[in-house]
């Protein structure tokens, strides 16, 4: 017995015609009626009733169906699995993230990551939430990590929240302590400050801006328009003030002085984003769960 010969079978037992059923499974119609026939010699009973433009399943054939369709399913699912794991040893991620979250959250996951799954090339993208909701949307990412509240609506993206991290005042420590010193900092105290500012588009910008607002002054911005690195070497040439997430300062070494804000401070919300109507491939879908469980 061979498994074409059963996937013959099903296909002629579900049309009930063997015209369409060779269509179905791609082969020329002579092809498909001598399987069939083979089968049957093997098996040692008739499986369809042949009658004139009426087939139908004999007694023998209604017995062998259920187990034809079981044989074909499990083979599908043994080949599914089999090409789930192939993935795991060779094939890509496409990760977005915000340039913040690639110098705090990602390092130490793509590298446990990367020790796991030598053989799966990483592909990072940054940019601000609305770009990667964007590059989601359209297929470019697997996956993508974002700020909370998502830019605009996005009813075709599932989002699960990773975490809540607080952000901090970085300065420099040739600098005076922003907040006359204090060892906590409030946003009124940043009314007369130089701020080093983000691009247009990063969430740390709007979020800072914000909060200044909400306390009824117009941020000073010293210099603004750059990248997380950037904001950060400003900072400690001394050119001005920062607000960033508090794993990046901490990963950011010396030359910083890292002021709490006091409460209720300035908070985020990142979430790992994916597209609710299409699966992410079986490697993405791992990375997910080392990100959930870090």
């Amino acid at each position: 017995m061979q498994f074409q010969q059963l996937q013959y079978f099903v296909a002629v037992a579900e049309t009930r015609h063997f015209t369409r059923a060779a269509d179905l499974v791609h082969v020329a119609q002579p092809s498909l009626s001598q399987q069939i026939k083979a089968l049957e010699r093997e098996l040692g009973a008739d499986l369809f009733l042949r009658a004139r433009g009426n087939i139908t399943l004999t007694d023998a054939g209604e017995a062998l169906l259920p187990l034809a369709r079981r044989i074909l399913a499990d083979a599908d699912t043994a080949r599914h699995e089999v090409q789930e794991l192939v993935q795991l040893r060779s094939g890509r991620v496409r990760l977005g993230a915000t340039p913040s979250v690639c110098t705090g959250l990602l390092p130490d996951v793509l590298r446990a990551f990367h020790d796991r799954y030598p053989g799966i090339r990483l592909l990072i993208e940054e940019g601000g939430s609305h770009d990667l909701v964007r590059e989601l949307a359209r297929g470019a990412l697997d996956l993508a990590l974002v700020v909370l509240p998502l830019p605009t609506p996005a009813p075709a993206l599932t989002t699960v929240e990773l975490l809540r991290e607080d952000l901090v005042v970085v300065s420099s420590p040739d600098a005076p302590r922003p907040g006359q010193g204090r060892r906590t900092v409030r946003i009124s105290d940043l009314e007369g400050e130089r701020l080093v500012m983000f691009r247009h588009g990063y969430d740390l910008r709007e979020l800072t801006v914000a909060a200044c607002r909400a306390e009824g002054f117009e941020p000073d911005f010293a210099v603004e328009g750059g990248e997380m690195d950037a904001v950060l070497g400003f900072v400690r040439a001394g050119l001005g003030v920062a607000v960033v997430p508090r794993m990046v300062a901490a990963r950011s070494g010396r030359g910083l002085r890292v002021t709490p804000l006091a409460r209720p401070g300035l908070h985020r919300r990142i979430a790992l984003a994916h597209r609710s109507d299409v699966a992410p491939p079986r490697a993405a879908r791992e990375l997910q769960r080392m990100l959930l469980e870090r």
